[in-house]
């Protein structure tokens, strides 16, 4: 079966690309990745230059493929590396290029090694391993560093670690529903201290006289677009950050994704002046980015947690994943998740350096967890 590196996703027919996509997986769908690459906020100009992986049968249908890049800078991954990269070079290595497997800008876990549905359970395994073989051996013709799988399904850093990937990993906050039928419903399963700090929160907000609206599909328009970009902005600024996309991505999101773009935003009287951008899946609302023109007190819970939450009870999703970072979640009801990303270097002494200290790193990252955990604000038993 032929292997070949393409370095567009419009080198691949969008319905074949997403045909190797779960319905739970909006962030790979070619419609995102595209709206990333033509919007200029993911290519080789920014660091992001295309490598997809893909694999063919004879007919020339895809079997498999993974979104991969041939990267300049470690910017917008969001599993950190520049300690890594700042070792290599004072030691007289050259740190980039590198290969990275990943969505830009995308702190969500999902496939990284994608394969065609509908095949069986050994071909599905065997095209994931081609997949991990080639990725390395892209590696070393281009002569990089190292390789990066940045938030890949547990189940694929199986298939990684035995191509000689070392395993690492982080966490998230992410809220299960456990059946609720309203947000009332959520609330009561928490103890008496964290359901009265929640109610009082959303309720500053109900006496701000700001309207909420969750936004969906074709109910998004251009002025909408308009003032989260504004928003974006805001936050980037406030940060220090990197205002990675730009504001044509947004357009090219909504029109190729409506179905999976979710807007929550604030109103005051008919003007937006905060807004939360996430996406949906078939089973998740995950929450990416946010912003405001105003300083409100309790907002970013309101927009960012709280309406995600009620969504996803509406709509009867199993969890809301919220993005990175964030130990302030615990306390409206998203508990730590474990994330993974699989890494493999090409220095053998290097690597050795590495793998001592992902080791320490998992260890504290064992014990930060378990701490989370004890301040659960969930009533005992649940």
């Amino acid at each position: 079966m032929p292997i070949k590196a393409v370095d567009s996703i419009h080198a691949i027919e969008q319905e074949q690309w997403d045909t190797c996509v779960g319905p739970d997986q909006p962030f790979i769908r070619h419609g995102f990745l595209s709206a990333l690459e033509d919007s200029g906020s993911a290519t080789a100009e920014t660091g992001w230059a295309a490598q997809h992986l893909v694999i063919e049968d004879q007919g020339g249908q895809i079997l498999a493929a993974s979104p991969l890049y041939l990267k300049s800078h470690s910017c917008g991954e969001y599993v950190f590396d520049w300690n890594w990269a700042d070792a290599y070079e004072r030691a007289g290595g050259r740190y980039y290029p590198k290969l990275q497997s990943a969505v830009p800008f995308t702190p969500v876990t999902g496939n990284r090694l994608l394969v065609r549905r509908g095949l069986d359970p050994d071909q599905s395994q065997q095209l994931k391993i081609s997949l991990a073989e080639a990725m390395t051996q892209l590696g070393k013709r281009y002569d990089v560093s190292s390789i990066h799988v940045t938030f890949p399904e547990k189940d694929e850093t199986e298939v990684l670690s035995e191509r000689g990937f070392l395993l690492r990993t982080g966490q998230q906050f992410h809220w299960q529903n456990d059946g609720y039928d309203t947000f009332d419903d959520f609330l009561m399963s928490l103890n008496a201290r964290k359901r009265k700090a929640i109610r009082k929160e959303r309720r500053a907000i109900s006496e701000s006289g700001l309207v909420i609206k969750a936004l969906h599909g074709t109910d998004i328009q251009e002025n909408h677009w308009d003032a989260f970009y504004g928003f974006y902005r805001n936050t980037t600024d406030k940060k220090w950050g990197q205002d990675y996309l730009n504001r044509s991505f947004f357009s090219l999101l909504g029109e190729h994704m409506p179905d999976q773009t979710v807007l929550m935003m604030a109103f005051d009287n008919a003007t937006p002046v905060a807004g939360a951008l996430n996406l949906l899946g078939e089973k998740t609302l995950y929450g990416r980015n946010w912003g405001a023109a105003i300083e409100q007190k309790f907002l970013h819970f309101e927009l960012c947690y709280y309406q995600a939450i009620e969504f996803a009870i509406k709509h009867r999703l199993l969890r809301v994943e919220a993005g990175a970072q964030g130990s302030h979640k615990i306390q409206r009801g998203y508990l730590p998740q474990t994330t993974y990303s699989a890494h493999w270097i090409r220095d053998e002494g290097f690597r050795q350096a590495i793998e001592r200290f992902l080791a320490a790193e998992q260890q504290a990252i064992n014990e930060d967890m378990e701490q989370l955990l004890t301040i659960s604000p969930f009533k005992k038993g649940k």
